[in-house]
């Protein structure tokens, strides 16, 4: 019987020694992968996972989308976690510094199963802030979102609230304005969705029955609201002015509103500039007598209240102080008198 040689024996284990030093060195670095940051950057990128596409050729695609930054690891990882035949179809929303853990976590999940996000949509608000709001917090592009709400889709008369409303108008004043957690894949029609189903439970049954009774349509209503909601603040300031536009429509006086000015402008301004107040538009209601074709913020349940419960008084002029003050005038001429004290 022969001994092995010495030499044979050492080549042996420094072979051993070497395989173990690489696999241990692949498994770490097979860890940094996974556990890694893709990027350093949190802007969102949407991915979309077609019917029947296995690990393979997602990973594939999450590397051409500079997601992952190998498709072996990722490919890896899914089947170790036994979960490759098990990532599902959709469409997805990822920022770009997301782990290989976690995109794959994501996909396993299934979209809309991703991390929500709390969105609050300030009173008073309009379409376009609306827009730029979702922008920022990334979750839907402003465009996207003003598409969605302007097309005049099909699908909105599923909601009583919009159903009567003007063919002619957008969705402006019909979102109500709230605190809402969405996911983060969520899409413009989602959120318009949640928007249009929470004013419909705003206005109860016994608000509804209230307009009928008067006569009014909830446009009507929705868009009196936006205009009280820019003007003033308090809910007694509201019932207030509420009741003066009222009287001034009744009257056939202008209501002369400079929110439904800045609307028209664009601008934010407390008092509109003589070019503004000139503008040729329905919006404008120094030029045209009545309300406005429609809502020009979306207003809140208080302003809507206000517009359905107004408080008699018997002024038919209004204006808002620099400290934020409302200083009432039951003539022109008063009126007057007030603009020149509080704007000279």
């Amino acid at each position: 019987m022969s001994l092995p040689h010495p030499k044979r024996g050492r080549w042996l284990r420094l072979s051993l020694l070497l395989f173990a030093v690489i696999l241990i060195s692949g498994l770490g670095y097979y860890q940094y992968l996974t556990a890694s940051k893709n990027s350093s950057s949190a802007e969102l990128k949407t991915f979309t996972v077609q019917a029947g596409e296995g690990g393979a050729i997602i990973s594939q695609n999450l590397e051409r989308e500079k997601l992952i930054k190998s498709v072996v690891a990722f490919q890896l990882y899914v089947w170790r976690a036994g979960i490759s035949s098990q990532l599902k179809p959709g469409q997805y929303s990822f920022a770009q510094n997301l782990s290989i853990r976690e995109i794959a976590d994501r996909l396993w999940r299934g979209p809309g199963k991703e991390r929500e996000i709390t969105l609050t949509f300030i009173e008073g608000w309009n379409l376009k802030q609306y827009a730029a709001y979702l922008e920022t917090q990334r979750v839907v592009r402003a465009d996207d979102f003003l598409v969605a709400a302007q097309k005049k889709a099909d699908w909105w008369d599923d909601y009583k609230v919009v159903a009567g409303r003007p063919k002619t108008v957008d969705l402006e004043g019909y979102l109500f304005p709230d605190t809402y957690r969405v996911y983060r894949d969520a899409t413009a029609e989602d959120i318009i969705r949640r928007m249009l189903h929470n004013l419909e439970q705003k206005l109860t049954p016994e608000l509804l029955t209230e307009i009928e009774r008067q006569g009014k349509t909830i446009h009507e209503v929705l868009t009196l609201a936006s205009i009280v909601e820019r003007e003033v603040s308090t809910d007694a300031d509201r019932k207030l002015a509420a009741d003066i536009f009222y009287k001034r429509i009744a009257a056939g006086i202008p209501l002369q509103s400079d929110a439904t000015v800045n609307y028209v402008s664009g601008k934010g301004t407390t008092r509109p500039s003589a070019d503004d107040l000139a503008l040729d538009s329905l919006y404008n209601t120094y030029r045209y007598q009545g309300l406005p074709p429609g809502p020009i913020s979306n207003p809140s349940l208080s302003a809507i209240t206000a517009v359905i419960y107004p408080t008699p008084n018997p002024y038919y002029y209004f204006l808002t102080t620099p400290d934020g003050a409302v200083v009432y005038s039951k003539t022109h001429d008063e009126h007057v008198a007030a603009k020149a004290q509080y704007y000279p």
